[in-house]
């Protein structure tokens, strides 16, 4: 094993399934503790009692007071708040004329503001301990890892709420790395392609939905827009878990410490 997480804390939203149980997956595997966040109590509590040290806080990341009570039950169970990773998040498309306002602002509340909530709540912490460790003459690195996609570098037809929220969180990572760099925080993102999750699965005559905030979501991708993406791919296929789960991994350990602000895409070579 070429690094080891060991004594770092990981903050995982969005982490009872999918991409972000693997990621949390991953960082229990090189060591980290990991605090799992989900909307719903059952998975976030199943992602946990998977791993080694871990513990998991239930709520919605979108509710504007969630964010400060997520950080401190973090810090209160771990002591520490070492890597973050803004991971939650999910579909809700359509064309722009039967985009409704509701609709777009949740894509831009999950995928944007959320994150942001998280960060500044976070903040205090963050500075503060790297200012103590500063002048004890250390250099500790964090890591912070907000999660995009390849509809926020090339957009994507029907996305007009979801790619404007994944464009933007490259803009929130980009302007914390500035900020964050005097503290030795690396700001990084990774933008995933066609992942194998429950929101890429083919629609069919029963189509499947999520539930957020009592509204019941369409989710899924027509069969043949998921076989044009495998023909486009130059990989040939969809991606797994795992495999974004090892992308965020590197700008997780610290093989990353000399990189930040950057864009890392998981995506096979797919461009929309």
């Amino acid at each position: 094993m070429p690094f080891t997480l060991e004594s770092k804390t990981a903050l995982v939203t969005g982490a009872g399934r999918g991409i972000g149980r693997a990621i949390a997956q991953k960082l229990a595997e090189y060591g980290a503790a990991v605090m799992v966040n989900d909307l719903d109590p059952a998975p976030a509590s199943e992602t946990a009692a998977m791993l080694p040290h871990a513990a998991s806080f239930a709520g919605d990341v979108t509710e504007p007071a969630f964010a400060q009570q997520l950080v401190t039950a973090t810090l209160d169970r771990f002591g520490s708040l070492d890597i973050i990773v803004n991971n939650a998040g999910y579909t809700w498309d359509n064309v722009i004329q039967k985009t409704t306002d509701q609709q777009f602002q949740a894509m831009l509340d999950i995928h944007l503001v959320a994150p942001f909530r998280i960060l500044r709540a976070a903040s205090d912490w963050i500075r503060e301990t790297a200012k103590r460790e500063t002048a004890e003459g250390k250099r500790v690195m964090r890591k912070v890892v907000n999660i995009t996609s390849i509809a926020g570098t090339d957009g994507g037809a029907g996305q007009a709420g979801y790619s404007s929220g994944k464009a933007g969180v490259i803009g929130l990572t980009k302007t914390l790395a500035k900020e964050w760099g005097r503290y030795n925080v690396n700001v990084n993102a990774v933008g995933f392609g066609l992942i194998e999750t429950r929101l890429i699965q083919p629609m069919t005559g029963a189509d499947s939905s999520i539930e957020m905030q009592g509204r019941k979501i369409k989710i899924g991708v027509q069969p043949k827009t998921l076989e044009w993406a495998k023909t486009a791919c130059p990989l040939g296929r969809t991606g797994t878990p795992e495999e974004a789960a090892s992308a965020v991994l590197f700008f997780c350990s610290p093989l990353s410490d000399y990189i930040t602000a950057e864009v890392l895409i998981c995506g096979g070579g797919l461009h929309l």
